[in-house]
């Protein structure tokens, strides 16, 4: 897709949920199921005479912002903008590489990842689909036209360790890619130290990323799979550190958890490619025991009571269910064998404070609108 010059352009980004792997996908060569799903971040972009950056989700209006020998800075003290700042910053260094000259516009950042009410987070990976959407929609003003994913994936990668210091990822990835994918992490310690060791981001971006891995995959229609938002948001960086704290104080322990989760995952994956929905639903199962698992031996909280009731009725309804993501509240993602089974466990998540969010696979990543 080619753009006018000077338009104004709006990327749109899907969200995303994690189905299974979560936390053993932090270790090399260990595999992930993520889709992206439909609700969206909006990125819109025009030319301005002055650069401004608007952030709608948290008030923050009209923010100016300078670049300056590859260094971003925005007029706030607020520390949520950091995360757009990195991409910004990335971004910036990678169109210099390229020889394009850093024209000046104004930004705007919408989101429908949280509740629009409350404001508390689904958990649908609302920082890396800025992230993404940022990216693209900066590359795309300025190349005029659309940027393969693999090179979003890869600045928002960087952009993100950089931010957040830990983390898979996987909702980069899903958002950046759409549809359901097959993940391997690229492995946040070695992508730090590969970019301070770097001489350019050309250099890095064209290396070989040894751990990484994305394949799509493509969902059996027959199975039904519903998500539910207990209401109790998770901090995904601290339940990280927590589980990574497991390794350091029992490496037998963790070890058994990362065997067990690729036993769950593959029979996940074995019960999607031969359309085999009993495999498919043991090796939910089994990964849920993984993570409640890990979760006690890191005395940590990875299925709360809510989540715990939602997998329950999922598997009395003939089912099965896990947490999606990393726990410790946000949603659980259930499985079902019919449309019957399916609407009867919306009916009884209700019933029991359970909140259903009308959330389907996504098949696109990010994208111009």
């Amino acid at each position: 897709m080619r753009l006018l010059p000077n338009s104004t352009l709006t990327i749109q980004v899907p969200g995303k949920l994690m189905i299974a792997g979560e936390f053993a996908v932090l270790e090399p060569y260990q595999k992930l199921i993520a889709t992206a799903v439909n609700r969206f971040v909006y990125v819109t972009i025009e030319e301005s005479e002055s650069n401004q950056i608007t952030l709608e989700k948290f008030n923050l209006n009209q923010l100016n912002w300078q670049v300056e020998n590859g260094q971003v800075t925005i007029d706030t003290t607020d520390h949520r903008v950091n995360f757009v700042k990195e991409a910004m910053a990335i971004t910036f260094t990678y169109l210099k590489d390229s020889n394009q000259t850093i024209e000046n516009f104004a930004l705007c950042v919408k989101s429908e990842l949280d509740d629009t009410v409350s404001g508390k987070k689904f958990g649908l990976g609302s920082s890396a689909a800025v992230v993404v959407g940022v990216i693209t929609a900066v590359l795309q003003f300025h190349l005029k036209e659309k940027p393969s994913p693999e090179l979003v994936f890869k600045l928002a990668a960087i952009s993100h360790i950089a931010a957040q210091g830990n983390g898979s990822g996987a909702d980069v990835a899903a958002s950046a890619y759409g549809g359901v994918i097959e993940y391997s992490s690229f492995q946040a310690d070695w992508l730090r130290q590969r970019y301070q060791a770097s001489n350019t981001l050309k250099e890095l971006l064209e290396m070989e990323w040894k751990y990484l891995s994305i394949k799509p995959i493509r969902f059996p229609q027959d199975v039904h799979f519903r998500i539910g938002w207990t209401g109790s948001p998770a901090s995904t960086g601290n339940l990280v550190n927590q589980i990574l704290q497991l390794k350091e104080n029992d490496n037998i322990k963790f070890l058994e958890f990362i065997t067990s989760s690729e036993e769950a995952v593959d029979n996940i994956l074995g019960g999607i490619q031969n359309y085999d929905l009993s495999q498919l639903l043991v090796g939910v199962k089994q990964n849920r025991t993984a993570l409640v698992t890990v979760g006690k031996e890191a005395k940590t909280e990875l299925e709360t009571p809510m989540i715990e009731i939602l997998c329950e009725i999922a598997e009395e309804l003939g089912g099965a269910a896990k947490q999606s993501g990393a726990g410790g509240g946000d949603c659980g993602i259930a499985f079902m064998p019919s449309i019957e089974s399916a609407d009867k466990l919306v009916k009884q998540w209700k019933a029991d404070g359970i909140i259903p969010l009308d959330l389907q696979p996504y098949s696109d990543g990010a994208k111009a609108i």
